[in-house]
């Protein structure tokens, strides 16, 4: 079994707490953000989670897919609507995203798999 998503989560961890301290208001500003963009409104949360999964396959951003696969669990995905998402991500950028869409598929996978426990 993968630990990518986890293990992309935890490398992150420290040096991302580090640079939160030093620009906290940077930080700040980007969580409003981010809380107003991942809000329920005509998409529902998962929705957008699973085209943050998406886009960051296309920015091929490991914490990026660590991060948006762990929510889009969280938030009731289930694997085949991370597939489905992430096989739009192929017409849209070729080869790199089924590299970075594996990766992708493995963690939602283990998120999914260790959410459903």
């Amino acid at each position: 079994m993968s630990n990518y998503g986890a293990t992309v989560r935890d490398e992150l961890r420290t040096p991302t707490r580090e640079l939160r301290r030093a620009i906290p208001q940077v930080y700040a500003g980007y969580k409003q953000l981010h809380d107003a963009a991942f809000a329920a409104g005509v998409l529902d949360t998962r929705t957008k989670e699973l085209i943050a999964l998406a886009i960051a396959v296309s920015k091929e951003c490991d914490g990026c897919i660590a991060a948006h696969a762990h929510a889009a669990v969280l938030h009731g995905a289930t694997p085949e609507q991370a597939a489905e998402t992430i096989g739009v991500t192929f017409l849209m950028n070729g080869g790199p995203a089924t590299v970075y869409g594996a990766r992708a598929y493995a963690a939602f996978t283990e998120f999914y798999t260790d959410h459903n426990l």
